[in-house]
């Protein structure tokens, strides 16, 4: 798929199919990953995927409809790595499997975890050390919502200076 095409078509998916991602497929969106820039090339994140359903239903907490999806991917920042970058390098990694995702045929809704850091990392076994910044569900949509409308360009956009149209 074009990836302006994969631009349009995201979307934040909260019906999943109960069919399982194939290990090929996962591994090629967490190449996607794995290839983001960052800061002085510090890569400091770290993925855990999980496919066991009893995990999914508690990482997904209060979003049940999470839980409906066969694969959870887990994001982790490394502030040790980076401590001042690190929350925009994860995003930027994140945001990859997001897109590979779509390419992909598979959906995703992103969800930022930061107030349930200590839970999940009790969960998954993660160290301290590491921040929990998101999580996604990983499956095939069993539904697709329509577009939002979005800002025009000339809402979101200043040339030169603050305010300035063109």
């Amino acid at each position: 798929m074009e990836f302006s095409e994969v631009i349009k078509r995201r979307r934040s998916i909260r019906r999943y199919k109960s069919s399982p991602v194939p290990r090929e497929t996962v591994v090629k969106i967490l190449e996607a990953a794995r290839l983001a820039p960052s800061a002085s090339h510090r890569q400091p994140w770290h993925f855990v995927v999980v496919e066991d359903h009893d995990k999914i239903v508690k990482l997904a907490g209060n979003s049940r409809w999470a839980a409906e999806a066969p694969t959870m991917i887990v994001g982790l920042a490394d502030p040790d790595a980076s401590p001042n970058w690190c929350l925009h390098d994860h995003g930027i990694a994140f945001e990859h499997i997001v897109h590979a995702a779509t390419d992909q045929g598979l959906g995703t809704c992103w969800m930022g975890q930061t107030r349930r850091d200590r839970e999940v990392k009790e969960i998954l076994g993660i160290p301290d050390r590491l921040k929990v910044v998101a999580l996604t569900p990983l499956g095939w949509p069993d539904e697709v919502p329509a577009p939002k409308e979005r800002k025009t360009l000339g809402e979101i956009v200043s040339w030169g200076e603050y305010g300035e149209k063109s």
